[in-house]
């Protein structure tokens, strides 16, 4: 990402939720919106146009991916374990143009919401919001941040995040982006700043390793990215996830393969990108 230049690919992860929104009610994974408002002139065109600017699978995964993500927080709002202390704050880690603060924002309230990202993109979205009269009032925090030369936990707590409170950490998108290490740093800073009864939901991106052509298509799909100055960094195999997140202070307790997101949320028989995969995890 260009320090100047808000997200490209936040801009196409909105036009994904854009659209499924479009869809006949009862039909869709996720209805948001406010997605379309935060779409570029050229992002509202092609929504109008109901063009496709990548495959419809991986669409279908990013929205499958949200919506496992808001089941999440439904689950540790509506039900927490007895022994659990309740829900204080969310953070939603590489924001972009999200919008579960003001989707939930009746079932959060009281509870502080933290958005963490980049300046250029966090601006674009603050002045577009700022034009708006339909946005509910959250009690909602900006927190912008140079991830090369500034700490999440030093931004987050000084922008009033509780240490050691019970907290709903959104990590969406991002960690494929990102070196093994700094993944490994990311996970095990996130443990130490949730208190007992800490949720953390994530994506994982794997290169597939069946000789199909289909499968080689998404391998070489990674070099894609590179051209948008955001290139793939990090993978790992769902059968992996489970250890490494142990390794760095998360027991995982679901994850959302493409098979269980096809089953969860498409009934109609879409297919969901088969090179991605969602976790659900509790602080260990």
């Amino acid at each position: 990402m260009n320090a100047d230049t808000p997200s490209r690919t936040a801009q196409w992860v909105c036009w994904m939720r854009a659209t499924e929104s479009l869809r006949p009610e009862g039909s869709r994974v996720l209805d948001d919106p406010y997605a379309r408002g935060f779409l570029s002139v050229f992002g509202r065109t092609q929504l109008s146009l109901g063009n496709l600017p990548i495959h419809p699978s991986v669409n279908h995964f990013v929205v499958c991916r949200h919506r496992f993500m808001d089941d999440a927080l439904g689950q540790a709002l509506d039900h927490p374990a007895a022994d659990e202390p309740p829900l204080a704050q969310v953070v939603v880690l590489g924001a972009g143009y999200d919008s579960r603060a003001y989707r939930f924002a009746d079932r959060l309230a009281g509870i502080k919401v933290f958005e963490v990202d980049h300046p250029a993109t966090a601006a674009r979205k603050r002045s577009i919001l700022a034009k708006r009269q339909d946005v509910p009032t959250v009690d909602i925090e900006y927190v912008t941040i140079d991830f090369q030369t500034q700490q999440l936990d030093e931004r987050l707590l000084s922008a009033g995040f509780q240490k050691g409170a019970r907290t709903f950490f959104f990590w969406e998108g991002v960690s494929m982006y990102l070196r093994r290490d700094a993944v490994k740093a990311t996970l095990q800073t996130l443990a130490e700043l949730g208190g007992p009864g800490s949720d953390l939901t994530m994506d994982y991106w794997f290169y597939l390793d069946h000789p199909s052509v289909s499968a080689t298509a998404m391998r070489l799909s990674a070099g894609f990215l590179h051209l948008l100055a955001e290139p793939i960094l990090f993978s790992m195999h769902p059968e992996d996830c489970p250890d490494f997140m142990r390794k760095n202070g998360w027991a995982v307790a679901a994850i959302g393969t493409a098979k269980e997101l096809e089953r969860r949320y498409l009934p109609d028989g879409r297919r969901v990108y088969p090179a991605g995969y969602v976790v659900a995890a509790k602080k260990a």
